[in-house]
């Protein structure tokens, strides 16, 4: 039972190989031809892609704001930002 661990190299990742190269040429060629016999119908169908375009990145794009982090806080400032203790004059703390 004795394995050599040492010279075994790990397989390289499937984007890295000659395979996911003849992948996207025969899915780049199946696009074309595929665009090429219903650009009526693409034409046609942009400007609904256009408006559903819109609160599509509205969703995905508003993920970093620091909404449902669960800080425990709710002063209504980022996690990352020190929380000041700002009075205004005449007030106590």
């Amino acid at each position: 039972m004795n394995h050599d661990h040492q010279n075994h190299e790990p397989p390289p990742p499937f984007w890295g190989s000659r395979y996911s190269i003849g992948l996207l040429v025969i899915g780049a060629v199946a696009g074309y031809f595929l665009l090429r016999e219903h650009l009526a119908h693409v034409v046609g169908a942009l400007p609904i892609l256009l408006l559903l375009a819109c609160p599509i990145m509205h969703v995905f794009m508003h993920g970093g704001h620091g909404h449902h982090h669960g800080g425990g806080g709710t002063s209504g400032t980022p996690d990352n930002q020190p929380k000041t203790n700002q009075t205004k004059p005449g007030e106590t703390s």
